[in-house]
């Protein structure tokens, strides 16, 4: 369990953003990933009084707040009907229907996990965010980002028409992917993929040609082999142009 001596509930991003360019300060998300850490903070600054927990989706676009659970992505019929409900199976083998109401948006992507499904679900996707110091930058720019003092405040989601399968590979119901894979078809007949859980940071790729593996680098771990892991990449891609199909 995590520890901290002053806890601040944000009046504002800016003051949010101040208090945590001190770096023994940590910015409150649905604390799942803090609770597992033994590390004792300064200031624990808490971001649920501005009124990030929505997503308000327009014509053109949902704007996901930082404070918004994976449960709400999960159960948010717009984003369902718009992307073939590929947000939906990217959250729901996320431990359990308990952890999905307290884990963020925010916490989610601005981690960047190698077993982010989130991050690899939305990166197939015409995704933003808005951070308070650097403004508004691509969801695959922000991916490649060194990690900072920086305040995200939201996900910004394009719809322009893009047809998105997810796909992933567990070991068990509910364990971090093995490979995770979000396939994605443009309106003018482009196909894209983000591969994430290499173990690394998930990442962009083209998938026009069949050797389109062999620009990711793969890695093993504990839970599978850099040879399995490509093996695995190739047969979810070829199940998410399936479902598309």
């Amino acid at each position: 369990m995590f520890s901290f001596q002053q806890y601040v509930l944000a009046e504002s991003l800016e003051q949010a953003y101040e208090l945590n360019q001190k770096k023994n300060n940590v910015i409150l998300g649905g604390t799942g990933w803090l609770k597992l850490g033994k590390k004792s903070y300064g200031t624990a600054i808490d971001l649920s009084g501005l009124g990030l927990d929505q997503i308000i989706e327009t014509e053109e676009e949902f704007s996901i707040g930082c404070m918004v659970t994976l449960r709400q992505i999960e159960l948010h019929k717009g984003l369902n009907d718009t992307f073939g409900n590929a947000c939906k199976e990217a959250v729901r083998h996320i431990v359990g229907v308990q952890f999905r109401n307290l884990v963020t948006v925010g916490g989610s992507l601005f981690g960047r996990f190698g077993f982010s499904d989130v991050l690899t679900c939305f990166l197939a996707m015409d995704s933003y965010v808005e951070l308070v110091g650097k403004g508004v930058v691509s969801l695959e720019e922000f991916a490649k980002m060194p990690y900072d003092r920086d305040v995200l405040v939201r996900l910004i989601v394009k719809k322009d028409g893009r047809k998105v399968s997810y796909q992933s590979f567990r070991n068990q119901s509910t364990d971090f992917p093995v490979i995770a894979v979000c396939a994605a078809e443009l309106q003018n007949g482009k196909k894209i993929a983000s591969v994430g859980a290499r173990p690394a940071r998930a990442v962009l790729c083209s998938v026009e040609n069949e050797d389109w593996t062999k620009e990711l680098t793969f890695g093993s771990n504990m839970r599978a082999s850099a040879e399995y892991r490509e093996f695995l990449a190739k047969i979810l891609l070829q199940k998410a142009w399936e479902e598309l199909a």
